[in-house]
């Protein structure tokens, strides 16, 4: 309701923003009216009273506070405190009880906040996004997962223990097992660690939040070898992104063998060429087209300038095949794991600030 005086303010502000340029549309929106009401207001004459009833209409059917005490004192009882609406009241109904129909029963639950989690379980939990990770050289990020591979025995699987260096793609452990146990990627974990001579608190190591990454022996292992634990939330896939799209490179290979694995010996002898490609042959598309054996050892650079400086010389021989740069050979000096979102416009705003105080 708006009395007069009301509206003879609202519509001068309308009128200044008006007079001053602005659309009286925009104006009206911004004061959270209609326009069709102030067009209403301004054809009308100025002290016009609002017309509408002032009267609140209750329904004579409502359920008095004593009703309304009896059903939430049923709702909460010990016998159906646990119950949604839509089990409460066939029970009712069996001990030849009404109270009120399932949608009241929905409604004044939800009216007292009582309607969520009515059961006796934990309710669902918030979970953080993982905090950003970026690595600038090999051994300061890893990221592990366990994927199945298929056995002739039906219902059976073998288990792939695959640890990736995120900088440089290199897969740097694995082994095929039996079966999926922390345990089992622990001793994974000590051997990598050896190989790699990591020293403490160098390694942040990432996984999802399955069990064999969450198990009692697999954390104390990262305890006593100092190495830092990241994982991703749970039911996000997108946390863990490295490892996911590794399993698919492996897995969507011609090799890939299109009949299951007959022993847990053949599998392994599969596993470890495909490993061998991957590291030593296989030109990754997010490092410039090197092998993860070249960057992991700091050849990437020295490979990345010899094809920078042939681009050169080429264009150098036929400089009217060029419009316009060569081919990016610059190294990719970092990689981000979950990094933070970052504002675009924000981030045009404070290049266009710098701009004009530069000029």
């Amino acid at each position: 309701m708006t009395s007069s005086e009301q509206r003879k303010v609202l519509i001068g502000l309308i009128t200044e923003a008006t007079r001053a340029g602005a659309r009286q549309a925009r104006a009206c929106v911004i004061l959270g009216l209609s326009a069709r009401t102030v067009q209403r207001w301004q054809r009308g004459e100025p002290d016009a009273v609002d017309r509408r009833t002032l009267r609140h209409h209750e329904p004579r059917h409502k359920l008095s506070a004593e009703e309304r005490a009896e059903l939430l004192a049923v709702a909460n009882s010990a016998e159906l405190g646990h119950l949604p609406p839509s089990q409460i009241v066939p029970r009712l109904a069996d001990q030849q009880r009404y109270i009120a129909s399932e949608s009241t029963f929905y409604r004044v639950l939800k009216a007292e906040k009582q309607l969520a989690h009515r059961r006796s379980e934990r309710p669902a939990q918030a979970h953080s996004k993982p905090r950003a990770v970026c690595a600038r050289a090999p051994n300061q990020l890893y990221s592990w997962d366990i994927t199945y591979l298929p056995s002739t025995v039906r219902g059976q699987y073998f288990y792939l223990y695959l640890f990736l260096d995120v900088f440089s793609r290199k897969i740097v452990g694995w082994q095929v097992y039996a079966q999926e146990s922390s345990a089992l990627a622990s001793e994974v974990l000590k051997d990598l660690c050896a190989r790699e001579a990591i020293p403490p608190d160098q390694v942040i190591l990432h996984s999802d939040n399955g069990g064999p990454m969450k198990g009692a022996t697999m954390l104390a292992t990262l305890q006593t070898l100092g190495v830092m634990h990241s994982l991703s939330r749970p039911g996000v896939s997108n946390d863990n992104p490295y490892s996911e799209s590794l399993f698919k490179t492996l897995k969507y290979r011609p090799t890939y063998p299109l009949r299951a694995f007959d022993t847990l010996l053949a599998a392994r002898t599969w596993v470890g060429a495909l490993v061998r490609w991957y590291n030593e042959e296989h030109r990754h598309s997010a490092i410039r087209f090197v092998t993860p054996a070249q960057r992991h050892a700091n050849l990437d650079q020295t490979i990345l300038d010899r094809r920078a400086a042939l681009y050169e010389a080429a264009r150098q021989r036929h400089p009217l095949r060029w419009k316009g740069r060569t081919r990016n050979w610059q190294r990719v000096d970092a990689v981000h794991l979950n990094p933070d979102r970052i504002d675009h416009q924000d981030v045009a705003a404070q290049r266009r600030s710098q701009e004009r105080k530069a000029a």
